[in-house]
């Protein structure tokens, strides 16, 4: 049986839908209601990072912000 999320809705910071069915998975005991940046139709931020936390951060502060929602880097 699935339950409906209880929780926040959060948007993953991606594009790739195997990432987010990975991450609706392992948060679904927590009632997270997640979409992600590609299903927002959100365009992906220049990685222009040096790093790949510095990327990330760049595409979830890009999400964050286009979306209204709160994000999770990936």
């Amino acid at each position: 049986m699935t339950l409906p999320p209880l929780g926040p809705r959060l948007v993953i910071a991606t594009h790739n839908a195997g990432k987010l069915r990975e991450f609706r998975e392992l948060l679904s005991p927590f009632g997270l209601e997640l979409t992600s940046a590609g299903e927002l139709g959100l365009p992906e931020p220049d990685e222009t990072g040096t790093t790949y936390a510095e990327n990330a951060r760049i595409k979830a502060e890009a999400a964050a912000e286009a979306s209204g929602l709160p994000a999770r880097r990936r």
